[in-house]
């Protein structure tokens, strides 16, 4: 029998959407030829769907219009989706795709559906296959959860209910499933769900999308995408004291998300997305915020400063217990995407979740030789960064631990520590030192600098940086040489 005016709405996974227009890849969505999608980066809706409904099976087959196109200049990447087709026999809805200039695949495998249950279409569960996970540029993607897919009937009532009638199968129960309505291929790929948490189709063996209302009681996944979390991170905690300190006389800034605790101490980046594997022991996530250095102001108010260093969209991943701390970087006006700061180790190599949120504290960060370039080369490869707190929520409802956990948290600003006496207050990351300057206690900045005046970061802080921290150790070098001439 005809089947005529259904459309299909589908998001195909919302961190790809976010992934696509997020900060780093500065990508677009375009939506044509009787697609649409949604405001705010929303779901994407196909139309004038058309096809057959076979009433002995309580089936239906529809093809849709609407051309999907994802493309990032910054990326260098396209992707483009068009002639959707669900078939609820199979439980499968395939694509044609195209990548960058290569040729058309048609009718791609692009996601497993789970069986409606009796004439509801709405809030499908949906698991991404390997074909998608290539297509899409991730085989995180292969065996995904995707965001729930709905087909609905547009145009009157006069197409038949892919349901089977009350008189077909004698059962009163309006709502039961279909005895035949997908193939044990489709129902073994999350079941039925339904917009009634009530349902016993809710129950499933493959893993559905945590954002996904419809399965909210469900069991976590073991594998999908990251609801929300935070990252705690100090840098170094001798680099924040050194930026706000008498020498540099800067100021640290954090916006777009990021904040930093009190008495110059560790930044806090939230709003985390990205995808986890508790089986596997995988993690990735990207966190909102930017931090910015900047120090050595030339003369006048509005003098250029020597040092300015930005931080943000800084991103973690882990494998096992070990990984990379990535970020995008703008050192003087030049930006450096994706640059791999830190290497991470984690306590342990695996990942579990209590509470539906996954939460790993003092993970060790060591500076990568990119992020030795990144500070100028004033840090060697292998320094010791400020340890990294990560917390993310599995679902929704989960609750991140409560306060910054800024394990890596540095002390105040502070002023300079007295000549030829003890330096003031010290401690990790403060001001002063035996030897006075802006010294740490741990041999960061500070601490090199007041000693021996080395360590100067020439890189980092440019031409006017240089000549001024020089010109700071000469100061020094004076007056330890008039000290030893008056002894």
């Amino acid at each position: 029998m005809p089947l005529t005016g259904y459309e299909l709405s589908w998001g195909i996974k919302e961190s790809y959407r976010n992934y696509v227009t997020g900060p780093y890849t500065k990508g677009t969505f375009t939506a044509t030829d009787g697609a649409s999608q949604a405001d705010g980066n929303g779901v994407f809706t196909f139309t004038d769907g058309q096809g057959t409904y076979d009433s002995t099976h309580h089936t239906l087959h529809l093809t849709f219009k609407g051309t999907l196109v994802a493309e990032s200049p910054v990326h260098g990447f396209k992707r483009v989706l068009s002639d959707f087709q669900y078939d609820s026999a199979t439980g499968v809805l395939t694509a044609d795709l195209t990548a960058d200039d290569g040729p058309t695949q048609q009718d791609v495998p692009f996601a497993e559906v789970a069986a409606p249950t009796g004439a509801e279409m709405s809030g499908l569960a949906t698991t991404l296959t390997t074909e998608a996970g290539t297509f899409l540029g991730s085989p995180s993607y292969a065996g995904a959860a995707g965001d729930p897919l709905s087909v609905v009937k547009k145009q009157g009532a006069t197409s038949p209910s892919p349901s089977p009638s009350k008189s077909e199968t004698g059962s009163p129960e309006p709502t039961s499933s279909p005895t035949s309505s997908a193939s044990p291929s489709a129902s073994e790929t999350g079941g039925a769900s339904s917009p009634k948490p009530s349902d016993s189709a809710s129950q499933s063996s493959k893993p559905t999308a945590s954002t996904s209302p419809y399965a909210s009681t469900a069991p976590t996944p073991a594998r999908g995408d990251v609801a929300d979390g935070r990252l705690t991170w100090g840098v170094k905690d001798s680099f924040r004291g050194y930026v706000v300190g008498p020498v540099a006389k800067g100021r640290i800034t954090t916006s777009d998300g990021a904040s930093q605790a009190s008495g110059n101490g560790a930044f806090t980046f939230a709003d985390a997305t990205g995808g986890y594997d508790t089986e596997a022991d995988t993690l990735s996530a990207a966190f909102k915020g930017s931090v910015n250095f900047k120090g050595h102001q030339g003369e006048g108010d509005g003098g250029e400063y020597g040092l300015d260093l930005t931080l943000d969209t800084v991103r973690a991943a882990l494998d096992g217990g070990s990984g990379e701390l990535t970020a995008d970087v703008t050192n003087l006006g030049e930006k450096s995407p994706n640059v791999v700061l830190a290497d991470l180790k984690a306590g342990s190599a695996r990942l579990t979740a209590k509470n539906d949120v996954i939460n790993l504290n003092d993970v060790t960060a060591t500076l990568t030789e990119a992020g030795a370039r990144a500070f100028g080369g004033f840090y060697d490869k292998g320094t010791a960064l400020d340890p990294v707190n990560l917390s993310v929520t599995l679902t929704k409802g989960a609750e991140l631990p409560s306060g910054n956990g800024n394990s890596g948290g540095g002390s105040g600003t502070g002023g300079t520590g007295s000549t030829g006496t003890s330096g003031g207050t010290g401690g990790t990351g403060g001001t002063g030192s035996t030897t006075g300057g802006i010294g740490s206690t741990n041999g960061g900045i500070g601490g090199s600098m007041a000693a021996t005046g080395s360590d100067v970061p020439v890189g980092a802080l440019g031409a006017v940086a240089a000549a001024t921290v020089a010109a700071g150790a000469g100061v020094l070098f004076a007056l330890r040489r008039r000290r030893d001439t008056q002894a």
